[in-house]
């Protein structure tokens, strides 16, 4: 939600110390800016998906909401060139336990596709950076 709402005044809901017991969560969080450069559109169906890519300052940022289905994230929107990607997706317990996540990590270059898996009603997002 982060990066797919456009709130310059971000916050989080909590006691800082609840994000403290999931660091790398907060890590990612923290990186995503309040403000973009260029926002793009990639995927939207009222009451089925939203997918959106958002640049500041050379980085990509994409944000993915929807049902249960899977979807199709084309990087054609990428320059030429070698990226990395950090991808915060459902867990493979995210059905039954909203907090089940996982982070990972891998190259992508602009003809890459990638098909997301989301957990009913999940989410999914990306950081992407040229190397």
């Amino acid at each position: 939600m982060y990066v797919l709402f456009e709130a310059p005044l971000q916050t989080l809901a909590d006691s800082p110390t609840a994000y403290m017991k999931e660091q790398e969560t907060t890590n990612f969080i923290a990186q995503i800016p309040t403000v973009f450069d260029e926002t793009v559109p990639l995927l939207g169906k009222v009451a089925e998906e939203v997918a959106v890519v958002r640049i500041k300052d050379g980085v990509w940022y994409i944000g993915v909401m929807g049902n249960w289905q899977e979807r199709e994230i084309d990087f054609g929107f990428l320059g030429k060139g070698n990226y990395s990607a950090e991808l915060f997706r459902d867990g493979i317990n995210a059905n039954r336990n909203a907090e089940d996540y996982k982070i990972e990590k891998m190259a992508v270059i602009a003809n890459s596709k990638l098909t997301v898996k989301l957990a009913s009603g999940g989410g999914w997002a990306a950081i992407i950076k040229k190397q």
